[in-house]
């Protein structure tokens, strides 16, 4: 099969879902990440738990690992993964801003890159609708993969300049 074809189109040039049934089954993991910047007093009700709507990195937490869950129901082209692991984790980035990293992992044929994006990006939102009262000028950026590992195109790793 020639590398250089897309493969998610069909004969008549329309989208399909790629055919993934003769991959081979192997572990597959991709992480994610996004930062958003936001008030130095924000990142600091955050800390403190002291927003109005709750614990913050509690409700994003489970909320990204709800999105990654159901990625194939918002990704059109997205197959049904069995996922084994979502992790959510959250770190200050200076004064101004706040991390998130998702971890994804399955055992099947085809990676989890897309769960690790969509779940990140989801975190990410919940944090901002969390926080929105109290600052509306937030900013979620530099949403990326980072690295994945397994399937036949290899590992990949994003060099840290490139964010």
């Amino acid at each position: 099969m020639d590398e250089k074809k897309l493969t998610h189109f069909n004969e008549q040039g329309r989208a399909q879902m790629v055919d993934v049934t003769q991959k081979e089954v192997t572990k597959r993991t991709a992480t994610a990440s996004a930062r958003i910047e936001m008030q130095p007093e924000t990142l600091t009700l955050i800390r403190e738990g002291k927003m109005k709507k709750g614990d913050v990195l509690a409700v994003a937490q489970v909320a990204g690992i709800m999105a990654a869950k159901k990625t194939s129901d918002l990704i059109p082209m997205c197959h049904p993964l069995p996922l084994t692991k979502v992790d959510i984790s959250f770190a200050e980035d200076g004064e101004r801003a706040l991390l998130v990293h998702a971890t994804v992992a399955t055992t099947y044929v085809t990676g989890v890159e897309m769960e690790a994006l969509t779940a990140v990006t989801t975190a990410a939102l919940t944090v901002y609708d969390m926080c929105k009262a109290v600052d509306k000028g937030m900013l979620i950026q530099n949403v990326a993969l980072v690295a994945k590992t397994g399937g036949k195109n290899g590992d990949f790793l994003r060099e840290e300049a490139a964010l």
